[in-house]
C-alpha cells in the first residue's frame, strides 16, 4: 500500500466524489496521475476507512429487548409448515413464479390456509414470521388473519421494524393485554390515559361481553370526546345493540357532529320497538297506501313535500345527491327506517310476498322497492328479503325489489348460508354465469354441493359453447377457492382438450383445458392443506 497517498482524515468527502466523478474527471489526491491514479485512489480510500474505523469510540452498549412473549400454541405439524412457506414464497417480489399454465395461485390459498390454522390454534413458526409480516404489509385483506396467526412474537417483531408497525396499529391496543370486564380501576385509567385504539379495543371488548358496561363507560367520557372519537365509540354500538341503548342514542340524535347524528339515527331505526322507528312509520304510513277503488289494489305514494326539523333531527338528510328528486329521497329515508313489519297492518294486512306483488301507481315502484331492500338489510328480515328476491329462475331474474346485483348479493346475506346456496344455484342454472359472480361472492366456503354442481355445469356449458374462458376467469377464481375438493374426480373428465367446433374461437378448447387443469390441481392441493393442518 502506497502510504503516500493517503489524504488527511478530513478528506474522506473528497475522496467520494472522486470515486463518483472518476479518475479522468478529477485527479485523485496524491501525487499518482494517469494510470496509476485509480489504484492510488483505492489505497487512499483503504488507508482512509482503517484511521475512520480505528478513531471510533466504543459506544455504550445499548439495552437488550425484553423477550417476546411466549405464544402457548401447539406449532404447526412439520408438512403445514413446510406448506406455509411455499405459499409465502410464492408473494410478489419474493422470487415467487406466481401464475402460470396449470401451476395453482399460492398467494390466492394463503387467505384459507390461515383461516384453516386459526380455526385450530395452531402457531406460527418463528423463522416464517418475517415473510409472513411482508405479506401481511402488503395485502391488507390479510392482515387479521395473518396478524392473529402470528401472534404475540409478530408484535415483539413490529417493534424492532418500522416496515412492520401496521402489526401494532392493526392490533387492539398494540398487542397490550386489555383488562377484563371486573378490572374496574385498570378500564377507567386506560379509558381515560389510553392512547385511541386501545380505547377502541377496550370499548370494542367490553361491549362484546358486556353491552351495558360499555355504553355506561362510553357515556362518562362523551360529552368530552371529539367528534371523529364519538363516530368510532357509536359505531361500536352495533355489536349487542338492543332497546337499553334507546336512551343514549336518543341524546345523540342532538349531536354536534351530523356524522354522529345519521349513525344514531341508523342504529335506532334498526330498533324495530324504539321510538324513532314508530315516529319513521307515522311519517311513511302518510305517504303510501293501498288505493282500493282500482280495478286492481294499487299502491299509490304521496312523497313528503318537505323535510321539516322534526325529519332531519330523526336521521333525514335534506339534501338530496345530484341526480335525485329531493321528494323521492326524503320518501326512501322514510321507508329504509320504517320497521318492516309496520307494513302487513298498513297495507291490509298483506305478507311480504304480496306487498311486493302490487302494481305500483306513477312510477313510483323503484323507489318504493329499493327502500324496502335496504330496509330489509339493515333490519336482516329474510322473510322481506325472500319477497324481494323473489324466484331465481323468474325472467326478471331478481324479483321485483332488487334491481341491481350489489342489491342482490346484499338481500342474500340476510338467508343462512343454505338458503343462500340453493337461490344462487337456482339463479345460474337459469341465468348462467354471466352476471353470477357478485352473488357467488357471498355464499359460504366450501360451496355447498348443489351450487358447487351449478357452476361446474355452467362453465361446462361455456366450454361447450366455444367461446374463450377469459370471460369466466373471475368465477374459475372464485371456484378454485371456493368449490369443495371432493370436486376434483368429477372434473377429471373436463380437463381434456375438445375437439374443436367449426364456429368454436380458435384453440378455446385448450385454453378450456388448461383452466380445468389448473381447477382441478388447485383443489387437491386444497385437500393436502387440509390434511397436512389435521395431522
Amino acid at each position: 500500500m502506497n502510504s503516500t497517498s493517503a489524504p488527511p482524515r478530513n478528506a474522506w468527502e473528497e475522496l467520494v466524489t472522486v470515486a463518483l466523478l472518476g479518475t479522468d474527471r478529477r485527479p485523485a489526491p496524491g501525487p499518482a496521475a494517469g494510470r496509476e491514479a485509480p489504484v492510488a485512489l483505492l489505497d487512499a480510500a483503504a488507508v482512509e476507512t482503517v484511521r475512520r474505523r480505528a478513531g471510533v469510540r466504543p459506544a455504550r452498549a445499548a439495552v437488550r429487548p425484553e423477550p417476546a412473549a411466549p405464544d402457548p400454541r401447539p406449532p404447526l405439524p412439520p408438512a403445514a409448515a413446510r406448506r406455509l412457506a411455499q405459499l409465502l414464497a410464492d408473494r410478489p417480489g419474493a422470487g415467487g413464479g406466481g401464475r402460470r399454465g396449470t401451476a395453482p395461485d399460492l398467494m390466492e390459498l394463503l387467505p384459507q390456509w390461515l383461516a384453516l390454522a386459526n380455526a385450530r390454534g395452531l402457531a406460527a413458526p418463528p423463522e416464517a414470521l418475517p415473510a409472513l409480516l411482508d405479506t401481511a404489509r402488503g395485502r391488507t385483506d390479510l392482515r387479521p388473519a395473518a396478524l392473529a396467526f402470528a401472534g404475540p412474537r409478530a408484535l415483539w417483531l413490529a417493534r424492532l421494524n418500522p416496515d412492520w408497525r401496521f402489526a401494532l396499529r392493526a392490533a387492539p391496543g398494540g398487542g397490550a393485554d386489555l383488562p377484563g370486564p371486573q378490572e374496574a380501576d385498570r378500564i377507567r385509567r386506560l379509558w381515560q390515559e389510553g392512547l385511541f385504539a386501545e380505547r377502541v379495543a377496550l370499548l370494542t371488548g367490553i361491549r362484546a361481553q358486556e353491552p351495558a358496561a360499555a355504553r355506561e363507560l362510553l357515556e362518562t367520557t362523551w360529552a368530552t370526546e371529539r367528534a371523529e372519537d364519538r363516530l368510532m365509540f357509536l359505531d361500536s354500538l352495533r355489536t349487542g345493540l338492543g332497546a337499553d341503548d334507546e336512551p343514549f342514542l336518543e341524546r345523540a340524535l342532538t349531536d354536534r357532529s351530523r356524522n354522529v347524528r345519521a349513525t344514531a339515527a341508523e342504529l335506532l331505526s334498526a330498533l324495530p320497538g324504539s321510538a324513532l322507528a314508530a315516529r319513521m312509520a307515522d311519517r311513511a304510513a302518510a305517504c303510501v297506501a293501498v288505493d282500493r277503488t282500482r280495478d286492481v289494489p294499487t299502491i299509490v305514494v304521496e312523497a313528503p313535500h318537505e323535510c321539516d326539523a322534526g325529519m332531519e333531527r330523526d336521521g333525514v338528510a335534506p339534501k338530496a345527491p345530484a341526480g335525485r328528486g329531493e321528494r323521492s329521497w326524503w320518501l326512501g329515508q322514510l321507508v329504509e327506517a320504517t320497521p318492516l313489519a309496520a307494513w302487513s297492518a298498513r297495507l291490509g294486512g298483506r305478507s311480504p310476498e304480496e306487498i311486493v306483488a302490487l302494481p305500483v301507481a306513477d312510477g313510483w315502484q323503484g323507489e318504493l322497492n329499493a327502500a324496502w331492500c335496504r330496509a330489509a338489510v339493515r333490519q336482516q328480515d329474510a322473510g322481506w328479503s325472500r319477497a324481494l328476491l323473489g324466484s331465481p329462475s323468474a325472467t326478471e331474474a331478481a324479483g321485483p325489489g332488487a334491481v341491481s346485483l350489489a342489491e342482490r348479493a346484499k338481500l342474500l346475506g340476510t338467508l343462512d348460508a343454505g338458503e343462500r346456496a340453493e337461490w344462487v344455484a337456482g339463479f345460474i342454472a337459469t341465468h348462467g354465469l354471466s352476471e353470477a359472480f357478485q352473488l357467488l361472492g357471498v355464499c359460504a366456503v366450501p360451496w355447498a354441493p348443489a351450487l358447487g354442481g351449478a357452476v361446474v355445469d355452467a362453465l361446462n356449458i361455456a366450454r361447450d359453447a366455444g367461446s374463450y374462458p377469459w370471460s369466466f376467469s373471475g368465477v374459475m377464481g372464485l371456484a378454485e377457492r371456493c368449490l369443495s375438493p371432493a370436486e376434483a374426480a368429477r372434473l377429471d373428465a373436463l380437463t381434456a382438450t375438445p375437439e374443436e367446433q367449426e364456429d368454436a374461437s380458435p384453440g378455446a378448447g385448450g385454453y378450456w383445458s388448461e383452466a380445468f387443469q389448473r381447477l382441478v390441481t388447485t383443489l387437491r392441493l386444497r385437500a393436502e392443506m387440509e390434511e397436512e393442518l389435521r395431522s
